[in-house]
């Protein structure tokens, strides 16, 4: 199947403002494949809606927060993925937990999509796809302590040193995704970058309102195709959880 350009204008990241806090993810534009863009075109309009773009809003409660109700169909304990990848963890792991429901926040096209198809082919119903930054998301339209966790596999390393600033977990982020969640609820990030586990390690287990550390790789956390790949080549992979306990 051939490739084709991603569609313009709604799927396009809005340059950042002024003042606007630096981006944790590098923006960039991918060609998709037949299937995927055809995915984007049925399935987006049904399961999908754009963190940037105002004509594709996701629903908002009349104070200009997330309806969750409306944006499920019900209402239940929520999860929110920054990062989802390809979506095949998210997809797993929803299917495997019905009684909550799966916000994926997503910034790049083709996992976007393909985690569509995997909405569609598995017939999952907890499942909804938001393409953007998913801390603006947060900041902007998210209530405090309204969310059951907040998962991030395998951020953006920014390896180098000067690029550091723009990694995920740092106190400023933490603080929001704190924040967000609710008492009891918890924050699981993973990584394969070992300076990058360290930093994640130091930031949650020094922040008071979290109690956790380094855990085994939880069951129900599946092994991603990305993450077999740093396997295969000798990468330890470190998963923190921690609980919110104010």
């Amino acid at each position: 199947m051939g490739d084709v350009p991603p569609p313009p204008d709604v799927f396009t990241h809005r340059a950042s403002r002024a003042h606007e806090p630096l981006r944790t993810f590098h923006p960039r534009r991918t060609a998709l494949g037949t299937d995927r863009a055809d995915a984007l075109e049925r399935l987006f309009p049904r399961w999908g809606f754009s963190v940037d773009d105002p004509r594709v809003p996701p629903p908002l409660t009349p104070d200009g927060l997330l309806d969750t109700v409306a944006l499920f169909g019900r209402a239940a304990p929520l999860v929110v993925e920054i990062g989802s990848g390809m979506g095949d963890a998210t997809a797993a792991m929803a299917a495997a937990d019905p009684g909550r429901d799966w916000l994926a926040v997503e910034a790049h096209l083709p996992g976007v999509a393909a985690l569509l198809l995997l909405v569609e082919r598995h017939g999952l119903t907890n499942v909804r796809v938001a393409h953007g930054d998913a801390l603006r998301l947060l900041r902007a339209a998210v209530a405090p302590g309204s969310l059951d966790a907040v998962h991030a596999f395998f951020p953006d390393p920014w390896p180098k040193a000067r690029h550091h600033k723009r990694r995920l977990v740092q106190p400023a982020h933490v603080g929001l995704l704190r924040d967000r969640l609710r008492v009891g609820g918890t924050l699981h990030v993973a990584t394969d970058w070992a300076d990058y586990a360290a930093q994640m390690h130091d930031v949650l287990t020094t922040d008071p309102g979290f109690v956790g550390g380094v855990v085994p790789r939880p069951a129900h956390r599946p092994v991603t195709r990305f993450e077999q790949r740093g396997l295969d080549l000798g990468h330890e992979v470190t998963d923190v959880v921690v609980r919110r306990v104010r």
